[in-house]
């Protein structure tokens, strides 16, 4: 809102521009919804205003502020529910403190693999607190996956969708996700006596294996599942690793 007074004449004036505020004598703000005012600015380049003055003024700028509010509803009336997958986005995630080492890795090597693979912004504080920006949603959950693959902890019980590593008489290695291997022993890879690993899988196969024991030196054990001996799990592997889809 502007005003121009001139001895005992005074004008209210009604804009957006902010023309009245270089040539007039006030510059007055009033931010709100239609349920009242929220916020209020004022400048004067005058020794100051009447009551009655400043009564019209708030009533003209209500007038206004239903107006515009008015236009906006036509075309939007409430916020979207969701964000747009190509809206700007942050997130903050939290890990063990003790771990955010293995989230930078030696001389930032992993921090700095993420941000080129993904090109987002991020930010590690020393109580564990990580801040993740990225252009898109798609650049966030990538980015938030590689996170938490470091840091991730294998548990008696869970089910993944791994790849075989390597072979040996003994058994297979098999990768439950990044950085994590775990051994199958080849009494565990079938429900049968096997002569040779390689009879049942060999390097760089996708197998389905269970978590069955974890040794006090963090070294997995694991069994090969059949593809239907769990429905349940089989569906719950997607969602834990994506890596092998």
């Amino acid at each position: 809102m502007g005003l121009v007074k001139e001895d005992e004449n005074v004008e209210i004036l009604t804009d957006i521009l902010g023309v009245e505020d270089h040539y007039g004598d006030m510059d007055f703000k009033a931010a709100g919804s239609s349920e009242g005012i929220t916020a209020i600015q004022m400048d004067l380049k005058i020794a100051g205003i009447s009551k009655n003055t400043l009564s019209d003024i708030l009533k003209r700028s209500k007038e206004a502020r239903l107006y515009i509010l008015e236009k906006m509803n036509k075309t939007i009336s409430k916020p979207k529910e969701k964000l747009s997958a190509y809206a700007p986005k942050i997130s903050v995630i939290n890990v063990d403190p003790t771990k955010i080492g293995m989230v930078i890795g030696p001389s930032g090597k992993n921090i700095k693999r993420i941000i080129e693979v993904t090109g987002a912004s991020i930010d590690i504080k020393d109580d564990g607190e990580i801040f993740i920006a990225a252009t898109d949603e798609k650049t966030l959950n990538q980015s938030k996956k590689m996170i938490e693959d470091l840091v991730r902890e294998a548990k008696v019980g869970d089910t993944y969708k791994g790849k075989v590593t390597r072979t040996t008489n003994f058994g297979a290695f098999v990768e439950i996700f990044p950085g994590k291997e775990g051994l199958v022993h080849i009494s565990k890879l079938s429900h049968k006596r096997i002569g040779r690993v390689e009879d049942v899988v060999k390097v760089n196969d996708n197998i389905l294996v269970k978590v069955i024991g974890i040794d006090n030196q963090g070294r997995v054990d694991l069994r090969k599942m059949d593809i239907d001996e769990n429905n349940v799990e089989n569906n719950d592997i997607d969602k834990k690793n994506e890596k092998y889809d």
